[in-house]
């Protein structure tokens, strides 16, 4: 095999992503075939040579992609300084995996976990625009104006959102039922677009990650991606 850059190595054995591997070599966390190395450009055989990280030896785990539909109250992160549960604890597999984005903690839905830092680095680029659909439950009768605004976009602190589409699946006097697909994410973008165009959140969950749906798996529940899905995935990471 030729050699690689050591950044994108790492990357692809999943310790980090290539940014922080290119800090974690100048920094001289990395030694190749018994040297520190603490420059950069580097080049390494991921088959042939020697690398330790922090003293350990580099070890390639296979890609596992898994896909898990996240209950409320639950945090999209591996650990959490406050106690509370993460993903992780609901997928208590043997690979080192990671969430591919984020959904707050009362949003409910599809959240992808995988070690392949390459491909999770790609899907929540701007760049590639991966449409994610979310169903969100919002106080009182929903209007045209309002609909309008979030397809147009909305002015938030950070700047404009994206157009979005939205599509009117229920409403009442009470309450209303909006399906909305955003290419390009914010902060809790549907939350606070909503509240700018006048209306509270009782219940927000994304439904698809592009046209990976939520169908057939119960909230709490994971499973790993079918072989069509992670092609389909990284045929996005490539558009």
């Amino acid at each position: 095999m030729a050699k690689q850059r050591l950044q994108k190595i790492l990357s692809e054995a999943g310790v980090t992503s290539r940014r922080k591997a290119e800090e974690m070599i100048l920094n001289g966390q990395i030694e190749l075939n018994g040297e520190i190395v603490d420059s950069l450009p580097v080049f390494a055989d991921p088959n042939n040579d020697d690398i330790r990280v922090n003293g350990r030896k580099l070890r390639f785990e296979p890609k596992v992609y898994y896909l898990l539909n996240k209950p409320r109250k639950v945090v999209s992160t591996s650990k959490d300084q406050m106690g509370r549960p993460t993903v992780r604890d609901l997928v208590p597999v043997k690979e080192r995996v990671f969430c591919v984005g984020r959904l707050d903690t009362e949003t409910t839905g599809l959240i992808i976990l995988t070690n392949d830092n390459d491909l999770a680095n790609k899907l929540t680029h701007p760049r590639y625009e991966v449409p994610k659909t979310y169903i969100a439950t919002v106080k009182g009768r929903i209007d045209s104006e309002a609909v309008e605004k979030l397809k147009k976009g909305v002015r938030l602190a950070e700047g404009r959102t994206g157009p979005a589409a939205v599509r009117i699946l229920r409403k009442s006097r009470d309450e209303s039922l909006i399906e909305i697909t955003i290419k390009r994410g914010m902060k809790r973008q549907i939350r606070r677009t909503l509240a700018k165009a006048g209306y509270t959140v009782k219940a927000l969950k994304r439904t698809k990650i592009g046209e990976i749906t939520d169908k057939g798996l119960g909230i709490g529940k994971f499973r790993l991606l079918t072989g069509k899905e992670v092609n389909y995935l990284k045929k996005l990471a490539k558009s």
